[in-house]
């Protein structure tokens, strides 16, 4: 895996991608933090939140055909025992119906748990009683 391919992907991110990319980093406030072609072992996902644990995959046309299908289904396999949930969403409902689908990765979100990630002794835990 290449930091410098991680780069270049980033770069040239198809028109989807880019949308989804945007709406995604309007998340943050809310606490969901993603990334974008992140290296997980032999492949990188198109959007990683490694604190809730979730991959989101965007998908042309080219991942219906059987030979994608079976090469996806093996990326997925992988990631998921990464301890990942993947989600594939079509290049179609980000550029057509964008509210929707970001409904649905913020449902995702929710039933999803997150690790804390707070360095241990900090946050909002109550003082333990003497």
């Amino acid at each position: 895996m290449s930091i410098q391919r991680a780069r270049s992907l980033r770069k040239t991110m198809p028109p989807a991608e880019a949308r989804l990319w945007n709406a995604l980093r309007e998340l943050k406030p809310l606490g969901h933090h993603f990334r974008r072609q992140v290296p997980l072992g032999p492949y990188y996902a198109d959007f990683a939140s490694h604190r809730a644990k979730l991959v989101i995959e965007v998908d042309g046309d080219s991942h219906h055909t059987g030979q994608a299908l079976l090469r996806d289904a093996a990326r997925d396999a992988f990631i998921a025992a990464q301890g990942y949930d993947v989600l594939r969403i079509s290049n179609d409902d980000v550029l057509h119906n964008l509210d929707g689908t970001m409904t649905m990765i913020l449902g995702v979100l929710a039933d999803t748990p997150t690790l804390d990630l707070s360095p241990q002794g900090e946050g909002d835990a109550e003082p333990m009683a003497p």
